[in-house]
């Protein structure tokens, strides 16, 4: 016996991303829905590889009941008017968007950092998905932290365009193109051009001169692994179109040399260590699309501190960033409390 699964904004580029990751995986599903907002029904989308096609219902009549999980991945509105009346209808709700992520009732889960936090769904038979850049982040982390105690963490983020969604894909590409062929350039999506440029503004600036995003990275992280540890972050978008690429500076209580750091990084749940000292012998964005791993190279000693290493960390955001994971949770949920497949 399996479960009755609804995606919940399945034709964005998440929703056909945990369609494909729920096949892939083979989640046990007696049933799965595709949910969408009213301008998307009868979308058709294809559940994986199968061949088998969905039509997308409207999440405005759509009744909840009988459902045992919901993978949301439609932005903070539709979570915020929809996720608590499928909650209380008993279907569990694994949401993508911010709006729960800092609610103290809502747990927070990457399934390889924090399992046991997941045992709090009951308190709103909701469960937050982290934000993309901060899921691959803390799973570098958490086998450092348990091995010597981190204490603080600078982080620079190079964040792909699918971060932004397929509008941001879409600017990327058609940028390129105008380029090429000497047409104007006129951002849209992005605050400036994003083709051969960065830019470093993700989300909304807050009072203090940072980001949202990169507001989100320190206390989404403090609430996953530990409130002690300090973290300061500075998120830039890159002409990427998939992959998140960050590189991690961490300082420690106690000591942990880079050799150290490269054997427990070869074991740790999730991680994927390439990390040979020579030309190519490190992973990029490209060639981490479509795995599930976070990749970790250039893990090298900092000795400007007592304590510390710096590393490159890598990861499909559209995947352990957002679809993956939410799957890794609902199968977490599965072996934990409904018993079910």
């Amino acid at each position: 016996m399996g479960y009755r699964v609804a995606v919940v904004g399945a034709t964005g580029n998440v929703g056909r991303e945990m369609m494909q990751v729920l096949a892939e995986r083979n989640f046990p599903c007696d049933e799965v829905a595709a949910v969408a907002s009213s301008r998307s029904v009868g979308t058709e989308v294809e559940f994986g590889d199968t061949g088998k096609m969905l039509k997308c219902k409207n999440i405005e009549h759509f009744d909840w009941a009988g459902w045992d999980i919901a993978l949301f991945s439609a932005g903070s509105g539709p979570a915020k008017e929809y996720a608590p009346k499928a909650a209380a209808a008993g279907c569990i709700v694994i949401d993508n968007s911010s709006l729960y992520r800092m609610d103290p009732d809502v747990p927070l889960i990457v399934p390889e950092v924090n399992p046991d936090a997941i045992d709090g769904y009951t308190a709103r038979n909701i469960i937050a998905n982290p934000n993309c850049s901060t899921a691959q982040l803390v799973v570098a982390l958490k086998p450092l932290h348990d091995a010597a105690t981190i204490k603080r963490v600078v982080v620079s983020t190079y964040q792909s365009t699918s971060g932004a969604g397929k509008a941001g894909m879409d600017e990327l590409f058609q940028q390129s193109r105008a380029i090429f062929v000497g047409d104007a350039v006129e951002p849209s999506k992005f605050t400036k051009q994003i083709a051969f440029n960065v830019i470093p503004h993700i989300d909304s600036f807050l009072d203090d001169g940072s980001t949202k995003e990169e507001w989100k990275m320190m206390v989404e992280t403090k609430k996953i692994l530990d409130p002690k540890i300090k973290l300061t972050a500075t998120c830039v978008r890159v002409p990427v179109f998939v992959g998140h690429a960050e590189a991690v500076n961490i300082e420690f209580a106690n000591e942990l040399s880079a050799e150290q750091a490269q054997d427990i990084l070869r074991e740790a749940p999730g991680v994927m260590l390439i990390d040979k000292r020579e030309d190519g012998g490190y992973i990029t964005p490209v060639e981490c699309v479509g795995d599930a791993a976070t990749f970790i190279s250039r893990v090298r000693d900092d000795p400007t501190v007592e304590n510390g290493i710096t590393l490159w960390c890598v990861s499909d955001n559209l995947r352990k960033g957002a679809a993956l994971n939410a799957v890794q949770i609902a199968e977490l949920l599965g072996r934990r409390h409904l018993k079910k497949g």
